[in-house]
């Protein structure tokens, strides 16, 4: 697969949001969000940046009852954005880890574009809510991103006492760890990553 392929457009739409997501997987780490949410916002700019990826994001959720729908379907919309950019993965190293310290939290990311969706997430916060903003909607994003994007995710955050610190560092992680398995390998040149035959 050739660079140039790798970029898709998505949009999705509900009775409960409307979602648009534009990805490059060869970008420049360039953000453009427009969520409504301030901290999925900042969230994601760290995935794009860390994982080199240009990615727009607008979404329009009911956020008059609460933020869920929008984070969940972000995930989601954004798993299949991964889904077609990385289209029959012929050439891309597959298996991407990372390890992100922020001050004194630090999480581990691992994960395998396998085509088999399985999310593990170990991260306990000693609050429920970073500012506005409910903790337990990051494990719903995940959740999302990987029954959509097809990738096996193992989030493990090691340490940490700030609960803004240790969600950052998990996706810094998820970002590093996902610019790793979707770069194209040079040795592989079109190969697929499997003695299966198929991903």
């Amino acid at each position: 697969m050739s660079k140039s392929k790798r970029k898709v457009k998505v949009n999705r739409g509900t009775k409960e949001t409307q979602i648009s997501v534009s990805l490059d997987l060869d970008g420049q780490g360039k953000a453009e969000l427009d969520i409504k949410i301030p901290f999925l916002e900042h969230m994601l700019d760290q995935v794009a940046r860390h994982g080199m990826f240009d990615i727009t994001i607008k979404a329009k959720g009911d956020l008059q009852i609460d933020a869920h729908h929008t984070v969940e379907d972000v995930g989601i919309t954004l798993g299949q954005a991964f889904t077609q950019a990385l289209a029959d993965k012929k050439g891309i190293r597959r298996y991407g880890h990372a390890y992100v310290p922020l001050d004194e939290a630090l999480s581990r990311v691992v994960l395998d574009c396998s085509g088999r969706p399985g999310l593990e997430y170990n991260a306990k916060y000693p609050r429920a809510r970073i500012g506005e903003f409910d903790v337990d909607l990051i494990f719903e994003f995940f959740q999302g991103f990987v029954n959509h994007s097809m990738i096996t995710l193992h989030i493990d955050n090691i340490r940490g006492r700030n609960a803004h610190h240790i969600a950052e560092t998990i996706f810094k992680a998820f970002g590093r760890a996902l610019r790793m398995a979707v770069e194209l390998d040079p040795r592989m040149k079109g190969v697929l990553p499997s003695t299966k035959g198929k991903l």
